[in-house]
Protein backbone atom coordinates (compact mmCIF):
# COMPACT_ATOMS: atom_id res chain seq x y z
CA UNK A 1 0.00 0.00 0.00
CA UNK A 2 1.05 3.63 0.03
CA UNK A 3 2.62 5.22 2.25
CA UNK A 4 0.36 6.59 4.93
CA UNK A 5 -2.67 4.05 4.25
CA UNK A 6 -2.22 2.21 7.48
CA UNK A 7 -0.19 -0.93 6.54
CA UNK A 8 1.59 -0.75 10.51
CA UNK A 9 -1.21 0.01 12.11
CA UNK A 10 -3.33 -2.88 10.81
CA UNK A 11 -0.46 -5.10 11.70
CA UNK A 12 -0.08 -3.87 15.34
CA UNK A 13 -3.97 -4.43 15.29
CA UNK A 14 -4.02 -8.06 13.95
CA UNK A 15 0.05 -9.01 15.67
CA UNK A 16 -2.03 -7.82 19.34
CA UNK A 17 -5.39 -9.69 18.51
CA UNK A 18 -3.53 -13.19 17.69
CA UNK A 19 -0.06 -13.17 19.15
CA UNK A 20 -1.68 -14.86 22.53
CA UNK A 21 -1.68 -18.58 19.94
CA UNK A 22 1.86 -18.56 19.62
CA UNK A 23 4.37 -19.49 21.85
CA UNK A 24 6.70 -16.65 20.84
CA UNK A 25 5.86 -12.86 19.18
CA UNK A 26 7.97 -10.61 17.46
CA UNK A 27 7.03 -7.34 15.79
CA UNK A 28 10.27 -5.83 13.86
CA UNK A 29 9.19 -2.43 13.16
CA UNK A 30 10.78 0.06 10.57
CA UNK A 31 13.23 -2.71 9.18
CA UNK A 32 13.76 -0.79 6.16
CA UNK A 33 15.24 2.10 8.59
CA UNK A 34 17.41 -0.19 11.00
CA UNK A 35 18.54 -2.14 7.45
CA UNK A 36 19.79 0.87 6.30
CA UNK A 37 21.60 2.03 9.49
CA UNK A 38 23.78 -0.84 9.13
CA UNK A 39 21.67 -2.64 12.39
CA UNK A 40 20.61 -6.02 10.71
CA UNK A 41 22.24 -7.73 13.87
CA UNK A 42 19.63 -6.00 15.82
CA UNK A 43 17.02 -6.77 14.11
CA UNK A 44 18.20 -10.63 14.80
CA UNK A 45 18.84 -9.84 18.44
CA UNK A 46 15.38 -8.63 18.53
CA UNK A 47 13.46 -11.65 17.35
CA UNK A 48 15.56 -13.63 19.41
CA UNK A 49 14.99 -12.04 22.80
CA UNK A 50 10.98 -11.56 21.91
CA UNK A 51 10.80 -15.36 20.71
CA UNK A 52 12.87 -17.21 22.96
CA UNK A 53 13.41 -14.36 26.28
CA UNK A 54 16.46 -14.85 25.84
CA UNK A 55 19.65 -12.53 24.85
CA UNK A 56 22.43 -14.07 21.85
CA UNK A 57 25.33 -12.18 21.04
CA UNK A 58 26.64 -13.40 18.06
CA UNK A 59 28.92 -10.47 15.85
CA UNK A 60 27.83 -11.62 12.37
CA UNK A 61 24.46 -12.15 9.88
CA UNK A 62 25.15 -15.44 9.16
CA UNK A 63 25.44 -16.26 12.77
CA UNK A 64 22.32 -14.58 13.38
CA UNK A 65 20.69 -16.90 10.97
CA UNK A 66 22.30 -20.08 12.31
CA UNK A 67 21.34 -19.43 15.53
CA UNK A 68 17.87 -18.18 14.84
CA UNK A 69 17.14 -21.62 12.68
CA UNK A 70 18.49 -23.13 15.08
CA UNK A 71 16.09 -21.88 18.18
CA UNK A 72 13.08 -21.15 16.42
CA UNK A 73 12.80 -24.31 14.14
CA UNK A 74 10.64 -26.24 16.63
CA UNK A 75 8.26 -23.15 18.09
CA UNK A 76 5.41 -21.94 16.73
CA UNK A 77 5.66 -18.15 16.10
CA UNK A 78 4.57 -15.07 14.84
CA UNK A 79 6.52 -12.36 13.37
CA UNK A 80 5.68 -8.78 12.00
CA UNK A 81 8.24 -7.39 9.43
CA UNK A 82 7.19 -3.52 9.52
CA UNK A 83 8.41 -1.49 6.21
CA UNK A 84 10.59 -3.81 4.21
CA UNK A 85 11.66 -2.90 0.92
CA UNK A 86 14.56 -5.14 -0.30
CA UNK A 87 14.31 -9.02 -0.21
CA UNK A 88 17.86 -8.73 1.77
CA UNK A 89 15.77 -7.79 4.87
CA UNK A 90 13.81 -10.43 4.65
CA UNK A 91 15.75 -12.93 3.91
CA UNK A 92 18.61 -11.60 7.18
CA UNK A 93 15.64 -12.37 9.69
CA UNK A 94 13.22 -15.19 8.26
CA UNK A 95 14.47 -16.62 4.91
CA UNK A 96 11.99 -19.08 4.77
CA UNK A 97 8.75 -20.08 6.87
CA UNK A 98 10.57 -23.62 7.15
CA UNK A 99 12.79 -21.86 9.88
CA UNK A 100 10.13 -21.74 12.19
CA UNK A 101 7.80 -24.50 14.07
CA UNK A 102 4.39 -25.36 12.24
CA UNK A 103 1.51 -22.87 11.90
CA UNK A 104 4.14 -19.90 12.26
CA UNK A 105 2.64 -16.90 10.95
CA UNK A 106 4.93 -13.75 8.95
CA UNK A 107 3.25 -10.83 8.24
CA UNK A 108 5.23 -8.12 5.81
CA UNK A 109 4.40 -4.99 5.57
CA UNK A 110 5.61 -3.15 2.29
CA UNK A 111 4.88 -0.23 -0.44
CA UNK A 112 6.39 -3.04 -3.35
CA UNK A 113 4.10 -5.93 -4.17
CA UNK A 114 6.71 -7.55 -6.29
CA UNK A 115 8.85 -8.00 -3.16
CA UNK A 116 6.35 -9.85 -1.84
CA UNK A 117 5.61 -12.26 -5.14
CA UNK A 118 9.44 -12.74 -5.16
CA UNK A 119 9.63 -14.08 -1.13
CA UNK A 120 6.77 -16.18 -1.82
CA UNK A 121 3.77 -14.82 0.55
CA UNK A 122 0.50 -16.84 -0.63
CA UNK A 123 -2.01 -14.02 0.97
CA UNK A 124 -2.06 -10.60 0.64
CA UNK A 125 -3.79 -7.66 1.68
CA UNK A 126 -3.58 -4.49 0.05
CA UNK A 127 -3.82 -1.40 2.15
CA UNK A 128 -6.45 1.08 0.47
CA UNK A 129 -7.06 4.92 1.64
CA UNK A 130 -10.43 5.55 3.24
CA UNK A 131 -13.85 6.45 1.81
CA UNK A 132 -14.51 10.10 2.49
CA UNK A 133 -17.28 9.24 5.68
CA UNK A 134 -14.54 7.09 7.15
CA UNK A 135 -11.76 9.71 6.74
CA UNK A 136 -14.02 12.26 7.94
CA UNK A 137 -14.71 10.16 11.07
CA UNK A 138 -11.01 9.36 11.56
CA UNK A 139 -10.04 13.36 11.33
CA UNK A 140 -12.53 14.11 13.40
CA UNK A 141 -12.10 11.89 16.23
CA UNK A 142 -8.12 13.08 16.19
CA UNK A 143 -9.02 17.16 15.32
CA UNK A 144 -12.55 17.14 17.64
CA UNK A 145 -12.40 14.02 19.93
CA UNK A 146 -15.66 13.18 18.83
CA UNK A 147 -16.81 11.10 15.44
CA UNK A 148 -18.13 14.51 13.37
CA UNK A 149 -16.82 17.66 13.16
CA UNK A 150 -17.75 20.64 15.36
CA UNK A 151 -20.79 22.81 13.58
CA UNK A 152 -18.26 25.63 12.93
CA UNK A 153 -15.32 23.65 11.43
CA UNK A 154 -17.37 21.27 8.97
CA UNK A 155 -16.48 23.32 5.72
CA UNK A 156 -12.58 23.24 7.21
CA UNK A 157 -12.87 19.91 7.81
CA UNK A 158 -13.92 19.00 4.39
CA UNK A 159 -11.40 20.87 3.00
CA UNK A 160 -8.77 18.91 5.12
CA UNK A 161 -10.30 15.08 4.47
CA UNK A 162 -10.34 16.14 0.48
CA UNK A 163 -6.27 16.83 1.02
CA UNK A 164 -5.03 14.38 2.86
CA UNK A 165 -7.15 11.84 0.26
CA UNK A 166 -8.47 8.90 2.46
CA UNK A 167 -4.79 7.97 3.84
CA UNK A 168 -5.27 7.74 7.81
CA UNK A 169 -1.97 9.09 8.38
CA UNK A 170 -2.44 12.02 6.63
CA UNK A 171 -5.59 12.94 8.89
CA UNK A 172 -4.26 12.29 11.82
CA UNK A 173 -1.41 14.46 11.08
CA UNK A 174 -3.97 17.12 9.93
Amino acid sequence: GMPGSGKTTIAKIVYNEIQYQFTGASFLQDVRETFNKGCQLQLQQQLLHDTVRNDVEFSNINKGINIIKSRLRSKKVLIVIDDVDRLQQLESVARSLKWFGPGSTIIITTRDQHLLVEYGVTISHKATELHYEEALQLFSQHAFKQNVPKEDYVDLSNCMVQYAQGLPLALKVL
